[in-house]
């Protein structure tokens, strides 16, 4: 279930930034992540069916998205913008002007860039694993890579919950991504496996050429 942890605790911080946002008032009072996702109902069960489909998730494994309870009736404060912004501006001034709708802006914009980078991470670094131990199993080779397409799906309705204003894009969170956790992927004193690089190099590869085009 631990990779379950690793996809939907990001996400949970996607979510909030969207709350906060699809208020477009910049005020954090009254602003619930569940009433959010019940008028975006149909995005997020698309989008959960694409992460149980990219990260080959069962029955169990999706049931950890409603017990870390990041996806129901609660109230956002101040404390879930500096968790999830990373603490980049949590200073005791910054969060006294949180009742300024700038300064409510400025910290879900680096809420989202943070989550949706973390959320990509998770993604890719599921389906490597995932793909690595079903070619075990199957004691064949498989094209590595293979899930990119959806990865692009499930993204772009994560960017979109985010900001649906575009202040996000998959194609950013791509290069986000790329300068801040693959070099330390592929780095060669990296704990990650030498039978796992390759595929987070194909994963790179493949999301360059949906994304941005490629060469």
């Amino acid at each position: 279930m631990r990779r379950a942890r690793w996809i939907f605790g990001p996400l949970g911080g996607v979510v909030v930034a969207g709350a906060v946002n699809a208020t477009g008032t910049g005020q954090l009072a009254g602003v619930s992540p569940g009433e959010f996702l019940a008028r975006r109902a149909d995005d997020f069960e698309r989008l959960m069916d694409g992460i149980r489909s990219v990260c080959r998730f069962d029955d169990a494994a999706m049931g950890i998205a409603e017990e870390m309870g990041w996806f129901g009736e609660y109230e956002v404060d101040a404390a879930h913008l500096a968790l999830y912004s990373g603490y980049l501006a949590a200073t005791p001034e910054f969060l006294d002007r949180l009742d300024q709708p700038s300064a409510v802006r400025r910290m879900c914009r680096m809420a989202a860039d943070l989550q949706l980078t973390e959320f990509l991470g998770a993604l890719i670094g599921v389906a490597v694993q995932a793909e690595a131990e079903a070619e075990a199993e199957a004691e064949t080779e498989t094209e590595a890579g293979r899930g990119a397409a959806r990865i692009v799906d499930v993204l772009a309705i994560a960017c979109d919950l985010a900001d649906p204003t575009g202040g996000t894009a998959p194609a950013q969170v791509l290069r986000m991504w790329r300068v801040a956790q693959l070099p330390g992927i592929l780095d060669p004193r990296s704990p990650t496996p030498a039978s796992l690089k390759g595929g987070f190099r194909a994963y790179d590869e493949a999301l360059e050429t949906l994304l941005l085009g490629g060469a």
